[in-house]
């Protein structure tokens, strides 16, 4: 099997990223981002979709954890989309649904070439701790704009702000885990009719 792992490092005068990624790993996490809630949430990621992943990153967050959490999801999105390379041989589309206790949420992606979200998570409070919660979107945006990838992601039900976003997580896990798998029904070929992704 072809490597499947990407290296990306970004630097801006608000944040500078370093990140290591392999889609066909373990789930082991080295993450030091100075947000420990968005530390935690990409642990789920990598469990539940079995992808290695180092970020190390320092940013502007004595202003706020906007500019972090931002360029984090663009990294990663530029490192899956390196990853991938021309996506033959993969699903291509994943979905999952995740509960934790009352909460319920649904993932579901597609390696498409072409960026789009649906965000649809209706909070049911805007902190949780100190993290705003509203960052997770411009995370996903940043995600689904570098990896060129479609995302739809809601939540369909829960009372606790941490088990909603949480749930969210670990669904995007599994359903990324699932899109970039290689089928071996589909080795050598596109998954696509026009022939390219």
């Amino acid at each position: 099997m072809a490597d499947r792992s990407a290296s990306v490092e970004r630097n801006t005068r608000e944040t500078q990223i370093r990140l290591n990624l392999n889609l066909d790993g373990t789930g082991v996490a080295d993450l030091d981002i100075g947000v420990p809630f968005l530390e935690h949430m990409l642990e789920q990621i990598c469990r539940h979709g079995l992808i290695d992943l180092t970020i190390h990153a320092s940013g502007d967050t004595d202003i706020d954890d906007h500019h972090t959490v931002e360029d984090v999801g663009i990294t990663l999105g530029q490192a899956l989309h390196k990853a991938l390379g021309d996506k033959t041989g993969i699903r291509r589309f994943g979905h999952a649904y995740c509960p934790l206790d009352e909460a319920l949420s649904r993932v579901v992606v597609d390696f498409s070439g072409r960026p789009g979200l649906q965000f649809h998570v209706p909070f049911t409070r805007a902190q949780v701790g100190d993290f705003d919660v509203d960052l997770f979107r411009e995370f996903f945006q940043g995600l689904v704009n570098h990896a060129q990838m479609t995302l739809h992601v809601d939540n369909i039900r829960g009372d606790n702000s941490h088990h909603q976003i949480e749930t969210v997580f670990k669904a995007a896990g599994r359903a990324l885990r699932m899109a970039a798998e290689q089928d071996p029904r589909m080795q050598g070929i596109t998954p696509s009719t026009k022939g390219s992704l």
